[in-house]
């Protein structure tokens, strides 16, 4: 007659805890949920105000318009991700990297960077000097990212949606220089 195989209490309770714990860990690190959610963000191009006519002393001063600097398409990597990426000059000599029809998915830690790599380079890594914009504020739409003050865009070649906790790019989009 085969023998049956038994657990005690003692065998049963540690290895329910290391199961639970292990599946907390899962939960935390994967986030699952957010393969069946979205975040719509919706933000127009922020518009910088120039110094009114009173202001200037003269009465032909007009706003400046924002300037496009660069531009590209998404391509996907890790996630199909599509929509453009535009640096944009502001009026008042802000930049901001807009993304615009933006669809990817959300996941843990997703966060925008500019990267001196190409998109299709981004792919091992961001490359040295590459600069964070901030948390994806949602996986659709079209959002703002402030570059910070005395950042030369010039030395950027790509806009890059990536998750900090896997180190994988979401896409990417080669910006190159806006047309006019």
């Amino acid at each position: 007659m085969p023998r049956r195989f038994r657990l005690s209490r003692r065998t049963l309770a540690p290895a329910l805890v290391g199961l639970l714990l292990a599946a907390g860990f899962g939960l935390y690190l994967f986030q699952p949920w957010k393969a069946f959610t979205s975040t719509t963000v919706d933000e127009a191009l922020p518009s910088a105000s120039a110094p009114s006519m009173r202001e200037s002393g003269t009465s032909t001063a007009r706003p400046a318009a924002p300037r496009d600097l660069a531009e590209g398409r998404f391509v996907t990597h890790e996630h199909t991700t599509s929509g453009t990426a535009r640096t944009v000059r502001l009026a008042d000599g802000g930049q901001v990297l807009r993304l615009e029809d933006l669809k990817t998915s959300e996941g843990p830690d997703v966060r925008v960077y500019l990267s001196p790599r190409d998109a299709g380079a981004v792919t091992t890594g961001l490359g040295a000097g590459a600069v964070e914009l901030g948390k994806l504020k949602g996986n659709l739409g079209n959002q703002n990212y402030a570059v910070p003050n005395g950042t030369d865009l010039s030395k950027f070649r790509s806009a890059v949606i990536w998750c900090a906790r896997f180190s994988v790019p979401f896409g990417a989009a080669n910006l190159a220089p806006a047309a006019g």
